[in-house]
């Protein structure tokens, strides 16, 4: 549902940003103001995924899961490809994902939203166990125990 939703209005956004600006600034000043932005929103991906990258590999040379440096190569690759379509409220949705506060706030959200968590633990042998686990609640005590009277 959400999806539909946003599939049918995101373009109808752009649309009207797109022929609002072009009023305000002319159209060929449009254009170039929307090919200067996927080119600048592409060389920040670029230069954040070779940040993103080095960090990865370092996490797993320390022997750690780099699951941040996945969650910000994630994000990176979602900016890159809503920058390349034409648009304003795309390229501003990219490069929100650009801005690493933005993408923490996100990751804070995923991690509440699904309650996943990552551990890590070493074995005596100096084995790295890896894992992935959701806490769930005790489950409740019955009230009493009584048995339902049977009906007959």
């Amino acid at each position: 549902m959400i999806l539909a939703l946003t599939l049918f209005i995101l373009p109808l956004a752009e649309v009207f940003v797109f022929i609002t600006v072009g009023e305000e600034i002319g159209a060929f000043k449009t254009i170039l103001l929307c090919i200067l932005s996927a080119l600048v929103g592409g060389y920040v991906v670029q230069y954040q995924g070779l940040s993103v990258m080095t960090r990865a590999r370092k996490d797993l040379s320390a022997g750690y899961l780099p699951a941040g440096a996945i969650f910000d190569g994630l994000c990176l690759m979602v900016a890159g490809f809503l920058m390349m379509i034409p648009g304003f409220v795309t390229d501003v949705l990219g490069f929100l994902l650009l801005i690493p506060p933005v993408r923490h706030i996100i990751k804070l959200y995923v991690e509440k939203h699904f309650a996943l968590k990552t551990a890590q633990a070493r074995t005596p042998e100096g084995d790295i166990i890896e894992g992935t686990y959701e806490h769930v609640p005790e489950p409740r005590e019955p009230l009493s125990d009584a048995r339902p009277h049977d009906r007959r």
